[in-house]
């Protein structure tokens, strides 16, 4: 069996050492052009010629859980597109998301502020029922960010393209159920994957649905928010602000206004990181269960875009 590494922005050595450690009776090769044909290809930001030297390509294995660039190429027309399910990144999501949304319950931005100043000040507890969460996107990483919010004792909403049944999780589903989802929101939290259907998803006339005071979380990517809309709706103070970690354009350019605005958080892209020795572990095993002829999960359905 060939494997042939193609990962751009991303040191190669030591995910061929874990490879290579990891499927002993595999060639696993740094792709290069003009190189033999591969049976499988692992894949992060791969050009387009990569794919036009290995129309034979059986699986194409992305180290990511996001495919929305991948799918925008020609890919091979046998291959199997398979993304990653969790390895590791749902805790570090619902770590991240979690933080976000207690550090704008609690406040702790307005304290910050007032200790900067030398002020010791308190704020009137709010009432969790009064703030609840509404998760756009249930899959693996949308379903244990909505967990762990439970666990919190928000109420917690979840939106995504077909009904889910997660304990302590109240579901709306599809087009139809937008609007409601929206109006029983006051945390917006975005984790959708990125489609035609979800692009530009958060703009003027759905983020105006959030009840007044809203506040928006948006780690899944920066394509889905409409920029301008956001300032506008929290310089009009039907939001209350926003916590980013994706941007249109990334490194997030030095003059963009989310730099400067007052009551938006920005995060480098860090909310869930691909860990390196957790992904290698699980596209070995995907692998493995492939050559075996057994099913395996995270199969991306170009059709549908995730």
């Amino acid at each position: 069996m060939r494997i042939s590494f193609c990962c751009t922005d991303t040191k190669a050595e030591p995910w061929l050492q874990g490879l290579r450690a990891a499927l002993p009776d595999a060639s696993v090769e740094l792709w290069s052009a003009g190189a033999p044909p591969a049976d499988h290809a692992v894949v992060w930001a791969p050009p387009q010629a990569f794919f036009d030297e290995q129309p034979q390509l059986k699986g194409v294995f992305n180290i990511g859980a996001g495919v929305d660039a991948l799918l925008k190429l020609r890919l091979p027309p046998l291959a199997t597109v398979v993304r990653l399910d969790d390895a590791g990144m749902s805790v570090q999501m619902a770590e991240y998301v979690c933080h976000a949304v207690i550090r704008h319950f609690r406040e702790f931005g307005g304290y910050e502020a007032d200790v900067k100043a030398g002020k010791w000040s308190y704020r009137k507890p709010r009432a969790r029922a009064a703030f609840p969460v509404g998760v756009m996107g249930l899959g693996v990483l949308g379903e244990r960010v909505a967990k762990a919010l439970a666990q919190f004792e928000f109420p917690v909403l979840g939106w995504s393209r077909s009904s889910k049944a997660i304990a302590g999780v109240r579901s709306f589903a599809g087009a139809a159920q937008l609007a409601d989802f929206l109006a029983a929101t006051k945390v917006l939290v975005c984790l959708l994957p990125l489609t035609p259907d979800t692009r530009d998803i958060l703009r003027f006339d759905t983020l105006s649905q959030l009840q007044p005071g809203g506040y928006v979380i948006n780690v899944a990517r920066g394509s889905h928010l409409v920029d301008e809309d956001l300032i506008a709706l929290i310089d009009s103070g039907h939001l209350a602000g926003a916590t980013l970690d994706v941007f249109r354009t990334e490194p997030l350019p030095l003059d963009h206004p989310f730099w400067q605005h007052p009551k938006i958080t920005v995060t480098p892209h860090t909310s869930a990181r691909t860990l390196r020795d957790e992904s290698i572990a699980q596209i070995a095993d995907k692998i493995m269960a492939l050559a075996r002829g057994q099913p395996i999960a995270g199969i991306v359905e170009p059709v549908r875009g995730y």
